[in-house]
């Protein structure tokens, strides 16, 4: 089955606009003035946030899982035996070993309080010792807050997000005659959650959008080579857009009032948009196919785990005045350190997933299933994903 690779190109241009929002995040206190026009401004408030917008590229991430994750479980021949215990190996052992090599950088290079700003992100959001409870509960990737590794708090959302895949396949087929009008529905939801990472109207809604594209994905595929050139470059500019406006505006229209609320769902149609453009815009399919955005995309995960523990270590070591030479440094580092992690980390664990869940699929005879009574298959052709779609060996982020 072929693979749509070039979602593997979109995912690893996420994970480097992940990379540079929190390498940002340290030179805040020094570009930031409070005046328009300053550096600062041009970082976070203009049209190049895209380059930072680390949140939103968060949940490119969860449309992403919701469509890859969801995929296979349309097929016949799905085994949610397999699925499971593969799925949890696949999150789990990474995230953890990524847990321990962050406590031992906290460890064995002392952080000062002394070298960066009080109440600015350096400060806030990264430990400076690792008590074992807290290290035992972050294992968990349900506590809300990780500051050993503060990444981890997506991942809270992708194992919600796993354990509830039979009923987010099942209501997906159930209202695959108006999929189009759910995912709006999903977009205006996920606009009323707030953004402190613990609200699930925010994020849920944002996985179901992938699962409903999952399900459509064929013809979603045929749809779009339908499209000319004008329509992929007006729906590319207007989905990165919806995935800043709520920066640009931010000076205007506040994020707690009912225009920050409209522009805070813009950013999921922004996401579901961009990755539209990814499968049906030509241009933008073959340059995500390239070589450079395929590297970035086979450590994404990887890279995604390991940088905020080497920024904030570099952050803490040269101080955070520092913080154009902590940019040199630790991002380069951070993307060699995440091939290093994908070579004997994240590639051994998805081959030990793969193995586990075949080991127990196996124990299962070819006449039962394990599938759960609820999940209705869809039973018209038009609803089956194409042969085209993204093989069932496909990696996932968070």
């Amino acid at each position: 089955m072929k693979r749509l690779t070039e979602l593997d190109g979109m995912r690893g241009i996420a994970a480097v606009v992940v990379v540079l929002f929190h390498t940002s995040l340290v030179a805040q206190p020094y570009l930031e003035t409070h005046t328009v026009g300053d550096v600062w401004w041009w970082i976070a408030d203009s049209p190049l946030k895209i380059l930072t917008a680390g949140p939103e590229a968060v949940l490119i991430f969860f449309v992403l899982s919701g469509l890859v994750v969801a995929l296979p479980a349309f097929r016949k021949g799905f085994r949610w035996l397999k699925y499971y215990p593969s799925r949890v190996l696949r999150l789990y052992i990474p995230s953890v070993a990524a847990l321990m090599f962050a406590a031992l950088l906290i460890i064995f290079i002392p952080r000062h309080a002394s070298a960066v700003t009080p109440g600015m992100w350096t400060s806030t959001t990264n430990a400076r010792s690792v008590p074992l409870l807290t290290f035992l509960a972050d294992t968990s990737l349900m506590k809300v807050g990780n500051g050993v590794d503060n990444v981890l708090w997506s991942l809270r959302w992708e194992v919600f997000f796993s354990l509830l895949l039979p009923l987010f396949v099942f209501l997906a087929v159930k209202v695959r005659r108006f999929w189009v009008i759910a995912i709006g529905l999903c977009i205006i939801v996920s606009g009323t959650g707030d953004t402190t990472h613990v609200d699930p109207r925010l994020y849920l809604p944002v996985f179901f959008i992938g699962t409903l594209m999952a399900l459509h994905l064929g013809e979603i595929q045929e749809w779009s080579r339908q499209r000319g050139r004008t329509f992929w470059i007006s729906t590319l500019v207007v989905s990165l857009f919806f995935l800043i406006a709520s920066h640009i505006f931010l000076f205007a229209i506040p994020s707690a009032s009912v225009g920050g609320h409209i522009l805070n769902a813009l950013v999921g149609a922004g996401a579901a948009g961009s990755i539209l453009c990814a499968i049906g815009f030509p241009a933008i399919r073959n340059t995500l196919r390239r070589r450079v955005p395929q590297f970035l995309g086979r450590i994404s995960f990887s890279l995604y785990l390991v940088h905020v523990p080497i920024i904030a270590t570099l952050a803490y070591f040269l101080g955070e005045q520092m913080w154009w030479l902590v940019a040199l440094i630790g991002i380069p580092l951070s993307v060699g350190v995440a091939v290093l992690f994908f070579r004997f980390v994240e590639g051994p664990s998805q081959r030990l997933a793969r193995f586990v869940g075949g080991k127990l699929a196996a124990l299962r005879t070819p006449a039962t299933t394990d599938e759960p009574e609820h999940v209705v298959r869809p039973k018209h052709p038009e609803n089956r994903p194409a042969s085209s779609g993204i093989s069932t060996e496909s990696r996932t982020t968070r």
